[in-house]
């Protein structure tokens, strides 16, 4: 800093407001300083700022996600760290793999960093262990899951009421043999949706088949293997809706590969990419991953800023995308049949 304050011609308190972003330093000073910091490669040690700062924050909040392998958790991200720099904040993201023992370990490795907050996507079946960071001030907000064990913000989908949309779109192009493809039963959202299909079958007045139910699926090699089991049987599924978007990828591969595509009707949860160039172009129940993000790190940040009011669930509804391959007909209601 000494350095930086002597090719900029001014004092060492100069630099540490520039630095630090004070007030009461002309632009043409500040600019001074930048100059000289950037020529001599200077960076502030963040650490050290930190023991100096009267209000002992990092700048730093910490993601959890649940997975980089999944486009919805990169998205979700992007949106988290827009907010974060506006706020003139880092994030320390990590992956969790959905592997409940990571989720413990990144918070402890977060810990140590003396984040300000917490963005966590639960995985593990209890987030009481949470609550001593709580307890230190420190904000978290759960995101994409509901937490267990803690009563803390939260911002979710409305995965129940999206499935029910989904097979409700099928049911009303004639489908009774709708085959379900989810994801890791231990994921609360896995179970959601699992729920919504359920009922919406039993509202029809259908009764699913066991067999058409295939769960603990995560990735669309699985998903294929599964979809092209499905679609031999003597009795095969005439629609699929897939629970997650990997899985969804893995269930147009093999309709694909089986020359099925456009007789067996398919809606996928969360949307994928690409989905709109493939024929048929994919419906899909769409999440807000942008909007997510968003409305949680926005509830971090408040909480940061002084807001000791209760907790709240933000609930973020889920749209029918229609497309084309949600919209394919029972092969006997094609032919007019019952």
């Amino acid at each position: 800093m000494r350095d930086v304050a002597r090719l900029a011609g001014v004092g060492v308190k100069t630099v540490s407001r520039v630095v630090n972003g004070e007030p009461n330093v002309s632009a043409d000073t500040a600019e001074r300083v930048r100059r000289a910091a950037a020529e001599l490669q200077y960076e502030p040690d963040l650490h050290a700022g930190n023991l100096r700062r009267a209000d002992g924050r990092s700048h730093t909040i910490g993601l959890l996600v649940s997975s980089v392998a999944n486009p919805f958790a990169a998205q979700v991200h992007r949106a988290i760290e827009r907010v974060a720099t506006e706020h003139g904040y880092a994030v320390f993201a990590t992956s969790l793999e959905d592997d409940p023992v990571a989720e413990q370990r990144a918070i402890a490795a977060l810990s140590r960093r003396r984040v300000d907050g917490y963005v966590v996507t639960p995985v593990h079946d209890d987030q009481s262990y949470l609550r001593v960071h709580l307890d230190r001030g420190t904000p978290l907000v759960c995101i994409d899951r509901e937490p267990a064990g803690i009563d803390v913000d939260s911002v979710v989908t409305s995965n129940y009421d999206g499935a029910r949309d989904a097979v409700r779109h099928l049911v009303a192009h004639g489908h009774r043999r709708i085959a379900f493809l989810g994801d890791l039963e231990r994921i609360q959202t896995a179970r959601l949706r699992r729920a919504g299909y359920l009922d919406e079958l039993a509202d029809a007045g259908i009764t699913p088949d066991p067999a058409l139910i295939v769960l603990d699926l995560h990735d669309d090699a699985s998903a294929t293997a599964v979809t092209r089991r499905l679609l031999t049987l003597p009795e095969p599924p005439t629609a699929i809706f897939s629970s997650q978007n990997l899985v969804t990828v893995g269930a147009i591969r093999a309709l694909q590969q089986l020359g099925l595509e456009h007789d067996v009707a398919l809606v996928g949860f969360d949307d994928v990419e690409a989905g709109d160039l493939v024929k048929p172009r994919v419906s899909v129940v769409a999440q807000d991953p942008d909007r997510i993000g968003r409305l949680a790190a926005e509830r971090v940040f408040a909480r940061i800023g002084g807001d000791g009011g209760p907790a709240r669930q933000i609930v973020v509804p889920t749209r029918l995308v229609v497309r084309g391959s949600g919209e394919i007909a029972r092969p006997e209601a094609q032919r007019g049949g019952s």
